[in-house]
């Protein structure tokens, strides 16, 4: 024999109220779902006046769409608005837990339904991007010829997850995660809804619990009322809600990051750009975010590297040491020590100066050698292993630089008609500042050298002049 629950609902009840309602025994998320545009918080962006959104609901003609968002933001909500208010049947669908031929007998109904009765059917795919290109592209003949509106629902970005046809036939629509405003205002709902919510309990709360289950949420009204149902539970009827049972209900905030999506992107790259502008604590920041989102650290220490050779390159050479020193440090130690590894090596790059000029130097390279693929090796840099390729010119004229005055000499290294012109042209900040000094300096050599030469071979010119290094001594 079952009794009423805490919150009055009979457990054993049946599994849906045949006006498409929620059951009692649904999670409280699930019975506070807004019955109307009146009752839904946040995306005002989309359901607002002159909105292209609110238009479609108002005119009562809904069409496919994408809807695009955060967990909790309202998805689901907004496509059963849209076939409420515009008359229209809805049918669910996850691409989570359903495949293919439910999907193929949802059609089927839709096309019986649309020829009997002239009523149309909104399919409501959630989780469409588990669907892959092929599963997707069957949608398009049905889509295309009206048998269904196709509502989906994704969290991943479309532009990589759902198939361009689709997209042209779909609009999509971006749901932003709700402000704590809104999550307050959804909470205060289901305290004061005795019918549906937990108005009949007698809760008393704490000032600044709402507040806190709203911070809590991070933009997700489904985890902020899971929090307070189970704060209430904790609680019993008439009972207390302080900020105690609030983190005892709920336990731990995982943080919103999911390593095979967007978000994964999303926040390296906010890492990178942080790492780029110098912010060491925006840095630390993206760190903590990913490693707590569950990244693994050693992809971390990868970007790390990158980020010592594109960024900070040869205006502090150590940092690509240090890098390297902090993965092998994460691999030997493991998380959480090694972690801090990776944070010192993060601190170290964003602090370091800065210089893309190695990176531009390759790129430029890249390019030459794309444009002289076969520009064969100057006969004088070639080794000569055998008496044939030292009878055929190969090596014939090297000079050895180190054992020139000054350690230069002018031959060519290019091949001929190879001139791409200065590839790498160093920074004015760090190391590099010492590196410009020493191309000039080689440059000049090279050229005190190239006009020793020519005076060797016409005795009539002026004497040739010695050369000393960066630092006046010889080079070597």
């Amino acid at each position: 024999m079952t009794g009423p629950d805490l919150f009055g609902r009979v457990a054993g009840g049946p599994a849906a109220d045949p006006s498409g309602e929620p059951p009692d025994t649904a999670p409280l998320a699930a019975r506070m779902r807004p019955r109307s545009l009146d009752e839904f918080r946040g995306q005002t962006h989309l359901l607002a006046e002159g909105k292209a959104l609110r238009e479609m609901l108002e005119g009562g003609a809904p069409s496919s769409l994408i809807l695009w968002g955060p967990p909790g933001s309202g998805k689901t909500t907004l496509a059963r608005l849209i076939a409420r208010e515009t008359g229209v049947r809805f049918v669910p669908f996850s691409a989570v837990t359903e495949g293919v031929p439910r999907v193929r007998q949802i059609i089927a109904e839709a096309g019986e339904r649309l020829r009997a009765t002239r009523e149309r059917t909104i399919l409501f795919c959630d989780e469409i991007h588990r669907f892959n290109k092929a599963q997707q592209d069957a949608f398009l003949p049905h889509v295309e010829a009206g048998t269904i509106i196709l509502i989906g629902a994704t969290t991943e970005n479309p532009s990589f997850e759902i198939v361009r046809p689709l997209l042209s036939r779909a609009p999509v629509f971006v749901l932003k995660p709700l402000g704590t405003g809104d999550i307050e205002a959804i909470l205060a709902d289901a305290l004061g809804d005795a019918e549906r919510g937990l108005g009949g309990l007698g809760l008393v709360l704490e000032e600044g619990v709402l507040a806190g289950i709203a911070t809590l949420a991070d933009g997700d009204a489904r985890r902020a009322l899971g929090v307070l149902e189970s704060s209430a539970t904790l609680a019993g009827a008439g009972g207390r809600v302080d900020a105690d049972v609030v983190a005892e209900a709920a336990q731990h905030r995982f943080a919103v990051y999911d390593k095979g999506g967007e978000e994964h992107f999303n926040l390296i790259s906010a890492l990178h750009k942080s790492v780029r502008g110098s912010d060491a604590d925006a840095a630390l920041y993206w760190l903590a975010r990913m490693l707590r989102g569950g990244e693994d650290p050693r992809y971390v220490a990868r970007r790390l590297v990158r980020m010592a050779s594109e960024d900070v390159g040869l205006a502090d050479p150590q940092a690509l040491a240090v890098a390297l020193a902090a993965r092998d440090a994460f691999l030997f130690l493991g998380s959480p020590e090694g972690e801090l590894a990776l944070a010192e090596a993060t601190v170290y790059l964003a602090l370091a100066p800065k210089s893309v000029r190695t990176y531009g130097a390759w790129k430029a390279a890249l390019r030459a050698a794309e444009e002289h693929p076969s520009a064969p090796v100057p006969l004088h840099i070639r080794n000569a292993p055998t008496d044939l390729m030292k009878d055929l010119g190969y090596a014939a004229g090297y000079e050895y630089d180190p054992d020139t005055e000054t350690g230069v000499s002018a031959q060519r290294y290019l091949p001929e008609g190879v001139d791409p012109g200065p590839l790498y042209r160093p920074g004015r900040y760090g190391f590099e500042k010492q590196l410009a000094e020493r191309m000039r300096w080689f440059a000049e050599q090279r050229a005190a050298a190239g006009r020793t030469s020519q005076e060797r071979q016409d005795p009539d010119g002026a004497s040739s002049a010695a050369g000393r290094g960066p630092r006046g001594d010889r080079a070597g």
